[in-house]
């Protein structure tokens, strides 16, 4: 019987969500603070997010379907927010960073250990922050209501639209498809038949030591 993943053992980061002509447009007409949802919700998909350092924009997606865009700010120079992909580590409504002079990180979402986070803060439409990524009041605290902890953030360079990612894992399973993550998209993809595995040296066994088991693992 063919089994179907489920949605986040497959998923790193999912298919495009909408046109790229639409998602332009979204990003020329965004000034400085400005942010948008595209519905109310609730959503049906995972929740993940793509945030472009070159346009200074997130897009928050649900499945295959983009929901919000917002401006943002990310690091200056000096203090460049890493690009990669995070799982949120931490949330705190009311946070103080602990890196410089106890400033105010409301509606605080960590990246890294090291002081990467999401947060509202000053949005002047260009990189100011310390690393971080501030995002506008309203925006950060409706975003802080949708997420939890280990919701997956990818910060690029320049791209905005989301990229299909698959774990080692999935690859190697023949009974397994891409599940879609909206109704009416097609059939799944499927994934082909993993290569045969040689049977002899290098294959790791387990072993019982007998020390530990006697004769019952004998």
């Amino acid at each position: 019987m063919r089994r179907v993943l489920p949605y986040l053992s497959v998923l790193l980061l999912c298919l495009t969500a909408i046109g790229p002509a639409r998602a332009q447009a979204e990003v020329e007409r965004f000034a400085p603070g400005q942010y948008r949802w595209l519905g109310q919700g609730p959503w049906g998909g995972p929740i993940y997010m793509v945030i472009s350092i070159e346009k200074q924009m997130i897009h928050v997606y649900s499945g295959d379907r983009l929901i919000g865009l917002a401006s943002v700010s990310t690091g200056m120079k000096g203090h460049r927010t890493p690009t990669g992909d995070y799982p949120i580590l931490q949330k705190r409504q009311w946070h103080r960073s602990n890196l410089y002079s106890n400033a105010p990180m409301p509606y605080m979402q960590r990246l890294t250990w090291t002081g990467i986070a999401l947060h509202a803060g000053h949005n002047p439409g260009y990189p100011a922050s310390h690393g971080c990524i501030r995002l506008p009041y309203a925006f950060a605290r409706d975003l802080f209501a949708l997420t939890k902890i280990g919701t997956l953030v990818e910060v690029t360079q320049a791209r905005l639209t989301a990229a299909l990612k698959l774990d080692p894992l999935v690859l190697s399973d023949p009974g397994s498809a891409v599940v879609s993550f909206a109704p009416g998209k097609g059939p799944p993809l499927r994934l082909p038949p993993p290569e045969p595995e040689d049977a002899g040296e290098g294959v790791p066994m387990l072993t019982i030591d007998p020390a530990v088991f006697g004769a019952w693992g004998r």
